[in-house]
Formats: structure tokens, sequence, C-alpha cells
């Protein structure tokens, strides 16, 4: 059921960009918007990142191509950082950045400060699962919220109708095993917070299985924690109807020809269905998007909660896809019945069923059918021989059953290469152009950029001559000012209105078109314009407050048991938060304490789905 009629113009594709190349490569490939990050404050420390000095430069590009740049700041912030951070801000400010996307409610009050107009969107680090969540992220004027990859269709539908703010939803790429912005494991296990863009991925690690203290076998089944990829592109149609606006790719580690794969597909996908066309992606663009990478496509939660669905448990890296298993092991090569199509030049990995041990993989040297070489294409349902290269593959190692994945395919890679490295504009805009003209005037020339709606006026350098032979005419101008090859426009209307036959010469004709295209390139990337205030940040120097009179300290304590609340009141604390797995024993929590005359405060769930209120209104209760 529809929320409401959303137009093609109100849905945003929304593309990574860990560096130059993979910028180019989703803007040549149909995205609306970029998020990237620069060498600090952004939840991919590992990734190339940009500058903070090329903002000014990033911007211009993105913005000349009718595309929107959101820098990433979704980390958390500590005092002493506080200086450097409101640098970045000021430069984001400063170069039009069309957002930045935080994670720290700290960080998000001083960018108000700062600018009462930039605009914010609340990261999925923020864990926004719920329209209660969304709710208090209101009164901080964010433009919009980023939901939890955790939020099924249903509710995210509930919350786009009861919250009423744009929602931005992932739709591509690796998911966490852990709520967003919730996992802790890296950090405590080796001092490397998720929440700082540090995450060590203690999620794609094998693990054993203990129940009630035994270990359970589970044979090749070691990684317990590591999801499948997200990819929802047969779900674009309910995604729009349920109210998202803009539609998420993950993968700012990933390469460019990665980001042309998928941008280009999810591209398609959305204007299939503005097009009014319900086919779904066909096999062979499911395939390529595995090609590029995948641990395996899942719908992670989207369809609800399927565990046995999210984690396959048998690898964690990318595999790619899948050719088949070794039906027999010949003297140079393998047997199999293919489950997609290969051909000479791919990359295979042969895969036992151990990824921790030494995988044999290589480049495949020939395919052969019915002892036949094929030079093209094996097709899926084939049954052939795969020859891998013999210096790369060691045939001892492999067994029948093991399964065959297709690792790589260079002539995917080189067509998606050939996207964004050919040197022509990346996308072309409709230009209308309006022409008056009389005998012994200038002729005037007006051209407007119709996506960027702005309009430059030209005039000729010479005046109008009266035409004695061939006067100028629709068709001539038509062709002169047609002529915009190399530039990003292309002229759609043509409105002539000229005074009797009249001439200027051809050079007069080219100049006008030379200047105006000039002019309307260098509108393009001008940045909208924020307003910004002074703000002084103290860093490390925070003022002190005014001092604390000698015996009015108190002490509080967190406590995660009835037995620890009770040590804790005997030791004569004043005050106590209880965070406890049960609530059944928040009362006799609440009761012991407020009979020793001390205070309380219970703690709420770090998680808050729609519908889920029953907990807190126990805690009201409570009092």
């Amino acid at each position: 059921m529809k929320t409401a009629t959303i137009r093609r113009e109100d849905v945003e594709l929304l593309a990574p960009a860990g560096d130059w190349d993979c910028m180019r490569s989703a803007v040549a490939n149909g995205a609306d918007a970029i998020f990237f990050g620069v060498e600090k404050f952004n939840a991919r420390a590992r990734a190339n990142n940009f500058r903070m000095d090329e903002l000014p430069e990033i911007m211009a590009f993105l913005h000349s191509y009718g595309v929107k740049g959101f820098l990433t700041f979704n980390i958390l912030i500590f005092e002493n950082e506080l200086t450097d951070a409101k640098e970045l801000i000021d430069a984001c400010v400063d170069a039009g950045v069309d957002a930045v996307i935080v994670q720290d409610l700290g960080l998000v009050k001083m960018i108000r400060e700062i600018s009462p107009d930039f605009p914010i969107h609340g990261s999925t680090q923020m864990t926004i699962t719920s329209p209660e969540a969304v709710e208090f992220t209101k009164p901080f004027d964010m433009e919009r919220v980023v939901l939890g990859r955790e939020n099924n269709l249903k509710q995210i539908q509930k919350i786009g109708e009861q919250a009423k703010l744009p929602m931005e939803v992932f739709v591509h790429g690796a998911l966490c095993v852990s709520y967003s912005g919730q996992c802790l494991t890296s950090e405590m296990w080796g001092g490397r917070s998720a929440n700082r863009g540090e995450c060590a991925q203690a999620c794609r690690l094998p693990y054993d299985l203990m129940v009630d203290g035994e270990h359970k076998p589970m044979g090749d089944v070691a990684y317990l924690l590591s999801p499948k990829d997200l990819a929802a592109i047969d779900l674009m149609p309910e995604l729009i109807e349920a109210g998202v606006t803009s539609f998420k790719i993950e993968g700012r580690l990933k390469t460019p020809e990665y980001v042309a794969n998928v941008v280009s597909k999810y591209r398609k996908a959305i204007d299939r269905y503005f097009d009014g066309d319900n086919t779904p992606p066909s096999k062979e663009e499911v395939r390529e998007l595995q090609q590029s990478f995948s641990r395996g496509f899942t719908h992670g939660f989207l369809d609800g909660t399927n565990n046995k669905q999210l984690v396959d448990g048998t690898f964690p890296k990318s595999r790619g896809v899948y050719l088949g298993r070794v039906d027999q092991v010949l003297r140079d090569g393998v047997v199999l019945k293919l489950d997609a199509p290969v051909k000479r030049g791919d990359g295979i990995v042969f895969d036992a069923g151990d990824p921790t041990k030494k995988e044999e993989g290589g480049r495949v040297y020939d395919v052969r059918r019915k002892g036949v070489k094929l030079e093209g294409e094996a097709e899926e349902g084939w049954i052939v021989d795969v020859v891998p290269g013999r210096s790369d593959v060691d045939l001892r190692r492999v067994k029948v059953g093991d399964k065959v994945w297709k690792t790589n395919d260079p002539a995917l890679d080189k067509r998606l290469r050939q996207s964004f490295e050919i040197e022509k504009p990346y996308r072309i805009f409709p230009v209308n152009v309006k022409v008056i003209g009389s005998p012994g005037q200038p002729l005037s020339t007006w051209w407007t950029d119709v996506q960027k709606g702005t309009t430059v006026r030209v005039n000729s350098e010479m005046e109008l001559d009266i035409a004695q032979k061939r006067p100028m005419t629709h068709e001539l101008l038509e062709e002169q000012f047609g002529r915009l090859g190399g530039t990003v426009f292309q002229l759609e209307e043509l409105d002539v209105n000229l005074h009797g036959d009249v001439i200027i010469p051809m050079r007069e004709l080219n100049n006008i078109r030379r200047q105006a295209v000039e002019q309307l390139a260098g509108e393009r990337p001008k940045p909208p314009v924020y307003v910004k205030r002074a703000v002084e940040v103290y860093g490390d120097a925070v003022k002190p407050a005014a001092p604390v009179a000698r015996g009015h300290a108190e002490l509080t304590a967190l406590c995660r048991s009835l037995p620890q609340v009770e040590a804790a009141l005997e030791a004569g604390v004043g005050m106590i938060y209880a965070d406890f797995e049960f609530i059944k024993q928040f009362p006799a929590a609440v009761e012991a304490v407020r009979a020793a005359g001390r205070k309380i405060a219970l703690a709420t769930p770090r998680i808050h789905m729609p519908g889920e209120n029953g907990y807190h209104n126990n805690i009201l209760r409570l009092q």
C-alpha cells in the first residue's frame, strides 16, 4: 500500500566513495548523491578517504553534475577533539557540503550553534529504529534520519507514517551482526572501537559453538557471526512504496568497479519502477552484482528476522559467483555442470569447506565441451572441463564435491571501468535557448540550464545586417547553438524571434555559444550558502564550572544485579543506576533503595522498535 505519491525526483540513490575514482564512477553511473569521509572523524578509518582541504574541489565537481555530497562524521567525538571537529564543520559549511551524517548528539548541538540551517542527517549509528527515536531528533532540526538496518518493511512504513521525516535506508552491502551503532566487541577485545571507525571485524572470525558447556561440532560451519551481504534490489518497489526516499549503498572500502556495478544496477531498478515496469532484476544482473562482491546475498531484516538466511557460516569473505561442484578431477582440469557461465581468463577458487586452510585457485586457461576447446563463454547447464593454469592450481589438492566459485571476470571489470574512464562528460543536462533579433541591433540570446534553473544572457558583439541572399533560419541557429559536444549540455528547446531577413557572421554565433556555455558551466558548481556564526570551542580546556562546595560531592553506582544494589546501599552510596538483564527485578531494587532513603534511576533498553513500549510503561509505573 502506498503511503503517498512519491515522484521520481523525490527518490535519491546514495553511493559510497572512498577515493576520486569511486566518486567519478558513482557520478557516471547514475548516483544522485555521494557520501564520503575525510582523513579523520569517520567510521571508515581504513578507507583512503579524502583530505579536508579537498572539500571545495569535491563539492564543485559534484555540483557541476547536479549531484549532492554528504560528509560522514559518524563517530563519537571526545572533548579534546572539539576544536578539530569545529574546524571540519566550518570547512563543510564554507565548501557547501550538502549535509553531514552524524552519530554524536553533542556534535549535533555544536553544529546547530555554528549554523542553524546547515543540513544534518542522523546516522545509522544513532540506532534510530522507531517513530519515537525519530521524534527525539526533531528539536535538532535534522533533515533526515538513516534507519537502523534491523527494521523490516512494515516497521519502516510505520516509522514513515508516524514520524514524517525523510528516511534513508541501506539497500546493498555488508551487514553487521550487531545492531547498528551498538557493537562493542572489537573495543572490548582489542581496544578498537567501531564507534570510532576502527572496527576489527570480529564477526568475520571463526568460532566454536558451546552448548551447556560442551563443544558442539558444526562441520564446515565455523563463521557463526558473519552475515551475508544485503541485496534489496528486488525489493525496490516495496521500499519506495513504504516511503523511503534515499537508498544507500554500503562500500567506502570497495573498488570503483564495485561502485559502477552496484550504482548502475540500482539506478535501473529505480527507473524501472517509475516507468511502470515491475520486472525483477535479471539473473545476469544479480550474478554481476555477486561478481563484484558477495558473501552470499540476503534481504537482511527487511523481510523480518530469519537468522538461518542471514548467516551462512561456511565462509567470511567474498566468494563471487557459484559455478558448481567438482564431478571429476582430470589430469589437467576438473569436470563440472555449470550453475553460471564461465570463460577463459576468469578467476576461480576451489572451496573444500575450510577457508582457514589455503585454497587452490587461479585463472581459467581453457574450457572444453565434449573434448572441444571453446572460444567463447560456456553457458549455464553445460557439462564442461575447466582447465586452470598449471602454475596456479595444484589439482592433487582438489577433491570431488568441492565447490567452485568464479572470483573474477576481467571482461566485466573492463566494461565497468569504461563507464567512468572514458574522456567524456558523465552527464548531459538540457538547455533551452531564446533568441531575439532585429536589423541594426545585436542578436540577444538567453540560455537556461533546465536542471539547475539558472539563465544567462549573451549578446552578439556585432549588429545584425539585412541578408542579401541567405538569411538566418531556425534550422541554422539550431545547428550552430546545438554544437555542444564535449560539454555537459544539450540543446532541448530553441525559441527564435527574428524580425525581417537578418544575418550575422558564423563566428559571432560560435562566440555566443562558447560564452553561454562557459557562464552556465560556471554557475553549476556554486555551493549553497548557509548561515554561519562565530562559536568559541575550548577543546580540552573547557571552562570550569563554579567550584563545588565541600561536602556536596555525591557518589553514584551502576549496578547490574540486586545483590550489587544491596552492597552499594551498605557502602553509603546516595544514587544508584540499575541496569538489569531482567526487568522483573526492578521493583525489588526500587523498594530497597527507597527504604534506605536513597535515589534510584532505571536504565531503559538500548534498542527500541516500533510498538515496543511495554518495557518503558513498566519503568514509568515504578515512578
